[in-house]
């Protein structure tokens, strides 16, 4: 966090996570998980989302190791996936040429804030509505 320089450039950017004037992260944390405190607090996120034309957003940077799609339009989650070590990396998707069915993929390697790591890429195929279109 702080100022992060831009290299190869005269600029720079200064990186800083959502907080209270307490301090405090502002983002809720996921569900499941009790903060025990007199007040509501949130969570650091560690990473970017990705958003389907369907309307999913699929978000993993979270310290609890899931993987997880929402509903654009509810904010509800509608499918999660427990992964092997936390992530800070953006899911991909892609649509098979072979096949047209839609994967989502991410990239587990350890989240900069749990101790644990690993070297997984993982792939989760969307449900195959293609015989509900015809």
């Amino acid at each position: 966090m702080g100022l992060v320089p831009q290299e190869g450039t005269p600029y720079g950017a200064v990186r800083e996570r959502f907080l209270s004037p307490l301090g405090i992260p502002c983002q809720k944390p996921p569900l499941g998980i009790k903060m025990h405190l007199p007040m509501a607090v949130g969570m650091p996120t560690l990473g970017p989302s990705m958003v389907t034309q369907s309307g999913l957003l699929f978000f993993a940077g979270t310290q609890d190791y899931y993987l997880r799609a929402f509903d654009t339009a509810t904010g509800k989650v509608v499918w999660r996936a427990r992964l092997p070590v936390g992530s800070q990396a953006g899911p991909i998707t892609y649509v098979s040429p072979t096949t047209g069915r839609q994967y989502i993929v991410i990239s587990a390697g350890g989240a900069r804030q749990s101790p644990d790591r690993g070297d997984y890429v993982i792939a989760y195929a969307l449900p195959d509505n293609r015989s509900s279109r015809q």
